[in-house]
């Protein structure tokens, strides 16, 4: 089998959005949760092999190892709380992307995307460092799993926090339940949980209108040396 990541779903200009790229990858093994360990970039525009491994799935272009799924079997991920959706418009104010941006046309949270062809998201920072943002989702983007797991990505970067010292995805354990509905306004949460010299861990959680949990993830991000 084999999976080809659209330019569209970018996250650095020459590499995929890595929840976007989990998800596509998590796809494999059901519902989850899952773990997606990416190891490098994950190529643009180009058929890449989805093979099974005795312990889940691996993601190769080429012979290099993009990324491999295993499913979760460690601790129950956490929930961060979600706030009123009036509540999470209002932090856009405050995202720091707006200004200073290190990949602007990131498919998930990036400020140079036309709403409808990105996620748009704006994760501010609340009063107590999470973050909260509203995916208004288009007709186009409903329905589609990978899209959640993309939804969860952004926000935990933005509460390590990420402008001024770019961050990509290294890892990623989600689990999706349900996904939105076109037209629907999706609040996303994020918030970070430590940190390990370069290491940034944090916890995202996604609610419907209605306040259903849509998913919610764990991801490890890895802060880029100067140069990097």
């Amino acid at each position: 089998m084999t999976i080809t990541v659209d330019r569209r779903f970018r996250g650095p200009d020459d590499s995929g959005n890595g929840g976007y790229v989990a998800g596509l990858v998590a796809a494999a093994l059901g519902p989850g949760p899952v773990t997606v360990t990416l190891r490098v970039p994950p190529p643009l525009d180009r058929p890449l092999r989805l093979t099974r491994a005795d312990d889940g799935v691996r993601l190769i272009s080429d012979d290099v190892l993009v990324a491999e799924a295993a499913p979760h079997t460690g601790d129950a991920l956490p929930a961060v709380s979600p706030v009123p959706v009036k509540v999470a418009r209002t932090t856009a104010e405050h995202y720091g992307g707006r200004h200073q941006h290190p990949f602007p046309h990131c498919f998930v949270c990036g400020p140079a995307r036309d709403p409808g062809d990105g996620l748009r998201l704006e994760p501010g920072r609340l009063a107590d460092g999470r973050t909260a943002c509203v995916w208004s989702v288009s007709a186009n983007l409903a329905g589609r799993t990978e899209l959640v797991w993309a939804a969860l990505d952004c926000p935990g970067g933005w509460a390590a926090p990420i402008e001024g010292r770019p961050m990509v995805l290294g890892r990623m354990t989600a689990q999706v339940s349900a996904t939105p509905q076109a037209g629907e306004d999706v609040v996303v949460m994020g918030e970070l949980l430590g940190q390990d010299g370069r290491k940034y861990f944090t916890a995202t959680t996604a609610y419907g209108a209605d306040g259903r949990e849509l998913g919610r993830a764990g991801a490890t991000w890895i802060l880029l040396r100067p140069g990097g």
